[in-house]
């Protein structure tokens, strides 16, 4: 049985652990092979360990007790960090991003590694390919420590049926996501706002906080009851977190976010801010943003006139209005569950970190 006071820690403390055996099983195959497990292990470096969080949460909110996780649970939770930065590692590539958490994103440093170490072809090529067999990987550690810490488990199957919902429902709304920056022309515009809506609700709500939350939930052996108020309950700050995600995605701080200013604007992302901001335009500003998002080489002047476009429009106004709605259905979500005053107090407080965040 493992405690600790701060799971953060711990979790940081097995995943150290996974990956020094991953390292010392790569070297054996070679100075390229360790190369590439190093790239792994520098893609899961930083973060707020979220995912982490609430599965650890919703196995103590059922588990109950001193005890604040087992070894179960902390190595779930790891598997979970595991799988996000594979997911980010894929997302990046999509998006064609150059940075994530302050460093180069895994498809550039990959890219770099190749032209550094003076190897022939296209270093561009390289790095992009590199980089989705690293997601691979990171995929595959998921699946181990997963499988670890369910080894001597009684709630292993109703665990894995969790995983693997998450796992379903992140891939398919990634690939909504990919698909609307394409698709929204042939759609009308008053169904922009709620698309990516669903957008939100597949890529990131589910997978970011009701997911990992049901996962802990399910290691720990919750009923029906307890599985649907941290199901509602997740959901609506998954929702809150990701259009939090969006308005920091257009107005962010780099230096808090790690990314440049206005980056979803150069990525064309089509989210609720810009189908807001859409709606209250006429056909001919429409077109201006249109054509204007997207674009990788927006520079400063353009993206403040898209931001401004957006505060003007009332849009951000109308997504703040939303963000705190879904704040509101949450907590309401946990005020008749059958779950432990402290699991509730906790709930409620990565709750107010998750949609009152500036990074």
């Amino acid at each position: 049985m493992t405690t600790s006071p701060e799971p953060i820690e711990a979790v940081s403390q097995r995943l150290d652990k996974f990956l020094s055996e991953q390292l010392s099983y790569a070297s054996a195959l070679g100075p390229e092979a360790e190369e590439f497990t190093r790239a792994g292990a520098s893609a899961l470096r930083g973060g707020k360990r979220l995912r982490a969080r609430f599965c650890l949460t919703g196995w103590h909110a059922v588990a109950g007790g001193e005890t604040r996780f087992d070894d179960a649970a902390l190595t779930v939770a790891t598997a979970l960090e595991v799988f996000h930065a594979a997911a980010l590692v894929h997302d990046d590539l999509v998006d064609n991003s150059d940075t994530r958490r302050g460093q180069p994103s895994a498809h550039r440093a990959l890219q770099s590694s190749h032209r550094d170490a003076g190897w022939t072809g296209d270093s561009d090529a390289f790095g992009r390919s590199g980089a989705i067999l690293l997601g691979d990987l990171l995929v595959a550690w998921s699946d181990d420590l997963l499988e670890e810490g369910l080894a001597d488990s009684s709630t292993a199957a109703a665990t894995r049926r969790a995983y693997a919902q998450m796992r379903r429902d992140v891939t398919i709304g990634q690939f909504l996501d990919v698909a609307e920056e394409s698709a929204y022309t042939v759609y009308s515009d008053d169904t922009h706002a709620d698309r990516a809506l669903r957008v939100a609700s597949y890529k990131s709500a589910r997978y970011s906080i009701q997911q990992p939350l049901q996962i802990g939930a399910a290691l720990a052996g919750a009923d029906a009851a307890q599985l649907d108020a941290l199901g509602r309950f997740g959901h609506d700050v998954g929702m809150a977190f990701q259009l939090r995600d969006d308005v920091l995605g257009v107005f962010g701080d780099t230096a808090e976010t790690g990314k440049p200013v206005g980056d979803d604007l150069r990525e064309g992302k089509r989210t609720v801010l810009v189908a807001y901001a859409r709606e209250q335009l006429s056909p001919e500003d429409r077109r201006r943003v249109d054509e204007r998002l997207g674009d990788p080489a927006l520079d400063t002047e353009q993206i403040g006139i898209l931001q401004r476009t957006i505060v003007d429009t009332g849009a951000l106004r109308r997504t703040e209005e939303l963000i705190a709605d879904y704040a509101r259905r949450a907590d309401e979500a946990l005020a008749d569950a059958p779950l432990g005053a402290s699991a509730v107090a906790e709930l409620r407080e990565l709750a107010r970190a998750a949609t009152q965040r500036t990074a």
